[in-house]
């Protein structure tokens, strides 16, 4: 007992030291949290600029879109009837308020809709990424070929061809149930897939060693490798996504990631405006630029060349008969002047306002 008790007592004075080094991380973390964030730093405090508190109503249409986006039906279902149990009339816009009506009001059937339709797709997801299904996934592209086609996706020919391919490799199918798949499901993708689909079709004859063949990059990578089925699962996300007219990521989430990304810039130009005693006077712009990574840029920035001015959701780029663009603003002022007609800044071609079309970037 005497010669255990020191290496006891040594270990327990070292759980001690490290317990004390923990502690002391976790007290200059939580400082660092307050001295950074402190309340009412963000510049969107302020009343001018707060435009947050007229949206209520679509700020939690985009909470409850989340949570259906993201699979849970449940939670969703729950705010959804107590925000309608509630009858709350915030300070909102007639806008937002019709809006949360229309899609999740007490009479709307949007949520019932979208919980039908996000359920298929996990469904679908959840047998590309376990099982390495490709089934449902071409069945679903199958039944909304046209809506597809008139996307100009591939994701139907795409989702066939990996079924094509891992029956190909596949040590239990084979060659026999490879041709028997593509004699089933090529001959409708014949005219605007031909050269693809004859490339698949003459792997067959390199079945044996297919990896050295001229066709190996048809194959590649290893369609039991579970990253081509994530790929796989992405696009088909995306599409599905894109066929209700919704991003295939949650604006919210998105939002979310790059306004945590913007706020050290901002909270840094709300400390320079304190200390000089200036204030934020742009209405629908930020007063200094925050570089964002591209995976949050969705909207390129268009400049007329007339004005020199940054179009703006109510001055947007118009694109007229010549496939010139100017600005809406400068097309009005160009119509004034010419009596009715506008005459192309760049090119001698003359038009009506009615023949331009709005350019969205």
């Amino acid at each position: 007992m005497a010669k255990l008790q020191n290496p006891v007592k040594q270990s327990f004075d070292k759980v001690n030291d490290d317990l004390k080094d923990i502690h002391s991380g976790l007290g200059k973390y939580a400082k660092a949290i307050e001295k950074k964030f402190k309340d009412g730093a963000s510049p969107f405090n302020e009343p001018d600029h707060d435009a947050m508190t007229t949206q209520t109503p679509l700020i939690k249409r985009a909470i409850v879109m989340h949570l259906i986006r993201e699979g849970y039906f449940a939670v969703a279902a729950t705010l959804v009837a107590d925000i309608n149990s509630r009858h709350e009339t915030p300070k909102a816009t007639a806008s937002s308020v019709a809006t949360w009506e229309n899609d999740f009001g007490p009479s709307a059937t949007k949520l019932a809709s979208l919980r039908a339709q996000f359920s298929e797709m996990y469904h679908i997801l959840g047998e590309m990424r376990s099982n390495h299904n490709l089934t449902p996934a071409i069945e679903w592209a199958q039944k909304n070929s046209t809506l597809l086609e008139s996307r100009g996706s591939n994701l139907e020919f795409d989702l066939c061809r990996l079924q094509y391919v891992a029956l190909l490799v596949s040590p239990s199918a084979g060659p026999n149930a490879a041709v028997a798949y593509a004699r089933q499901t090529f001959p409708r993708f014949g005219t605007r897939f031909a050269a693809q689909t004859n490339a698949l079709l003459g792997a067959l004859a390199y079945t044996s060693d297919i990896g050295s063949s001229p066709y190996a990059s048809l194959v590649n990578p290893v369609l039991t490798d579970s990253e081509t089925f994530a790929t796989a699962a992405t696009a088909f996300t995306s599409e599905f996504c894109a066929c209700m007219n919704l991003s295939s990521a949650s604006p919210l989430s998105t939002a979310v990631s790059a306004g945590y990304i913007a706020l050290p810039t901002l909270l840094k130009l709300n400390e320079i405006q304190r200390k000089h005693g200036t204030s934020w006077t742009t209405a629908q712009e930020l007063p200094v630029e925050v570089p964002l990574p591209a995976a949050y840029q969705f909207h390129s920035v268009f400049v007329c060349p007339v004005s020199k001015e940054q179009s703006t959701d109510s001055n947007p780029p118009m694109m007229l008969p010549c496939a010139h663009v100017i600005a809406k603003e400068s097309m009005e002022n160009l119509n004034k002047v010419h009596g009715g007609k506008i005459k192309c800044p760049y090119c001698p071609m003359e038009c009506y306002t009615r023949d331009a079309q709005e350019v969205f970037l």
